[in-house]
C-alpha cells in the first residue's frame, strides 16, 4: 500500500526517506534491469490510464469545479499514453551503447570508446495541478524507459485527483517501484529536499528557486519545467482568421491553466482590430455559451481567480482596453464556479501587471508593432519564455523571428503543439527551466552516460608515454602542438 496521507509531516518526511532509500538498495540489488522489465513498467502505467481513463476525468472535473472531461481525456489520459507507448516502442534501441572514436593513433592500435546508458536510479518527480495526471505520466515514461524507480509528490490543489494517482499506482506497482506522497506544502518541502538521483519539478517559477535551493544541499540534479509568458508574432502575412482561432484554441484550452498558453500577441498595428474581431468569431464558435458550457473549464481556486480578475481590474484602470468576449451575454457576478470568458486586453503598456507576470488564465494582452523587428526587440527585452509562437506564411521573416529569439520551444503557424511531438525535446531556457524530457530526450535526461574507454594492448606505444620521455615521445606530441 502507498503511505496514508493522515500522517503527521514529520512522519510523512520519515516514510519519503525510508521509501527512497528501500528504492536505492532495490536498485543496486536488482541491476541494470533488462529491456523487458522496463516494457513491462511501462505498460502496467499504460493499463492505468486505459483502465481509469473516466476515473480521471471524473476527478479533475471535481478538483476545477468544472472541468471538460473531454479534454481531460485528451490532455491526460491520451496525451499521457502517447509518451509511454513511444519509449515502448524504442527502448530497446535507445539503451544500446553507442560507440564513439578513440583518439588517435590510440584508434588504429585497437582500442575502443563507447557510451553506456545507465538509470540514474531513483527520480522524484513533483508534478503540478493544471494537468497532473500528464505531467506525472509523461515524465514518468522517460523515467521507466531509463530504468529507474520513481517517487511522485502530485499538487495538493487537486486532492481527489491526486489520491487518485496514489491508489492507480498502488494497484499495479510496489513502493519499490513507484511510490506516491500526497499532502500539503509541507510535504512538498520535505519531499524536494531528499536526497533522490535526479528530481523533475514541473510548476511556478517563484517555487523553482525553493526546490532548487532544497535539492542543492545534496547536490541532486534537476530538470525544471517552468513557463513564463510565451508570445505569439503574428505577420503580415499570416491568414488572420486561421491565426486568431488557433491562438485562442489555446487560449481557452484549460481555461488558459497551461504553461505553454500563448500569454500575448503582438500584431501589426493595422491589423489588430481585425485580429480580435476574429478572436471574438472564433470564440463564439468553440463556446456558443461559457457559464454552463461543460466544455468551458473553471479557474482552480478561488485565489487563482482573484488573481486573474486583479490583473484585468489593474490593466483596465491604467488605460487598457477590455474586451471581453461573452458570446450569450450571460453573467459571471454570480456563479456556482469560477468561470472567467475569454478576455482581450488592448493597448497594454508595461507597467500593467497583465504585462508583468504570467498570466495563466483566459485573458490574452493584443500589442501591436510596426516592424517585426520592434517585435523581436520587446520579445529580447524580457525574460526567455518557455514556448514562442509564429504565424505568417513569410519564410524569410519566419526564420528572422527564430534566429534572432531564444525560447523552451517553437510551434509555427499554432500554438502549444511542440510538446506534443514525443521526437523533439520538452524544456525551457533561463527562467523557463532547465533540462528537456520527451522521447529519446527523456532517456537521456534520466540517464547516466557512462563513458567507457578499453585501451590498446600495444604496449611498444603505451611504453611511449612513460618516463624517461625519450625523442620518440617529443616527435609524437609536437605533432599534435601546432595550429
Amino acid at each position: 500500500m502507498n503511505v496514508m496521507t493522515n500522517l503527521s509531516a514529520e512522519e510523512q518526511k520519515r516514510r519519503m526517506k525510508e521509501t527512497l532509500e528501500r528504492q536505492k538498495a532495490r536498485q543496486i540489488a536488482e541491476g541494470i534491469p533488462s529491456a523487458a522489465v522496463r516494457i513491462d513498467r511501462i505498460d502496467r502505467a499504460i493499463g492505468l490510464l486505459v483502465d481509469h481513463a473516466k476515473e480521471i476525468a471524473d476527478a479533475l472535473d471535481a478538483d476545477f469545479g468544472a472541468r471538460s472531461k473531454d479534454a481531460s481525456v485528451l490532455t491526460d489520459v491520451a496525451g499521457s499514453i502517447g509518451p509511454l507507448k513511444h519509449a515502448k516502442a524504442h527502448v530497446a534501441k535507445w539503451m544500446r551503447s553507442s560507440k564513439r572514436k578513440p583518439e588517435f593513433p590510440f584508434g588504429l592500435l585497437g582500442a575502443k570508446a563507447e557510451v553506456r546508458f545507465q538509470p540514474k536510479g531513483v527520480v522524484g518527480i513533483i508534478s503540478p495541478w493544471n494537468f497532473p495526471v500528464n505531467l506525472t505520466f509523461a515524465p514518468l515514461a522517460g523515467v521507466l524507459a531509463a530504468g529507474n524507480r520513481a517517487m511522485i509528490k502530485p499538487s495538493e490543489l487537486t486532492p481527489a485527483t491526486s489520491e487518485l494517482m496514489k491508489a492507480m499506482f498502488a494497484k499495479a506497482f510496489t513502493e519499490d517501484e513507484i511510490a506516491v506522497f500526497t499532502g500539503g506544502a509541507d510535504v512538498g518541502a520535505a519531499f524536494s529536499g531528499l536526497a533522490f538521483d535526479h528530481l523533475i519539478f514541473t510548476g511556478g517559477t517563484s517555487i523553482a528557486y525553493h526546490v532548487m535551493r532544497a535539492a542543492s544541499e545534496n547536490l541532486v540534479p534537476l530538470t525544471l519545467e517552468l513557463g513564463g509568458k510565451s508570445p505569439v508574432v503574428v505577420g503580415r502575412s499570416a491568414d488572420l482568421g486561421q491565426a486568431a482561432a488557433r491562438v485562442m484554441a489555446g487560449k481557452t484550452l484549460n481555461a488558459g491553466q497551461i504553461c505553454l498558453a500563448p500569454d500575448y500577441v503582438i500584431a501589426p498595428a493595422e491589423q489588430r482590430d481585425a485580429f480580435v474581431e476574429a478572436a471574438t468569431r472564433a470564440v463564439a464558435s468553440m463556446f456558443p455559451t461559457i457559464r454552463d458550457n461543460p466544455d468551458y473549464t473553471a479557474i482552480i481556486s478561488q485565489r487563482h481567480y482573484d488573481r486573474i480578475r486583479s490583473l484585468v481590474d489593474d490593466a483596465r484602470a491604467k488605460g487598457a482596453k477590455v474586451v471581453e468576449i461573452n458570446p450569450a451575454n450571460e453573467d459571471f457576478s454570480q456563479q456556482e464556479f469560477r468561470k472567467i470568458p475569454p478576455t482581450l486586453i488592448l493597448d497594454p503598456t508595461d507597467d500593467m501587471k497583465v504585462m508583468q507576470e504570467e498570466i495563466f488564465g483566459p485573458v490574452l494582452p493584443v500589442k501591436t508593432y510596426a516592424n517585426v523587428t520592434d517585435a523581436v526587440g520587446y520579445i529580447n527585452a524580457n525574460p526567455r519564455p518557455l514556448g514562442l509562437y509564429y504565424f505568417g506564411k513569410d519564410e524569410a521573416e519566419q526564420e528572422a523571428v527564430l534566429t534572432n529569439t531564444t525560447s523552451g520551444g517553437v510551434t509555427v503557424n499554432d500554438v502549444i503543439y511542440h510538446v506534443a511531438q514525443e521526437d523533439l525535446p520538452f524544456g525551457g531556457v533561463g527562467p523557463a527551466g532547465m533540462g528537456s524530457y520527451h522521447g529519446y530526450d527523456g532517456f537521456l535526461e534520466f540517464s547516466h552516460r557512462r563513458a567507457v574507454y578499453k585501451q590498446t594492448g600495444n604496449d611498444k606505444v603505451m611504453a611511449m608515454t612513460r618516463p624517461p620521455y625519450t625523442d620518440g615521445f617529443r616527435k609524437l606530441i609536437g605533432g599534435r602542438v601546432k595550429r
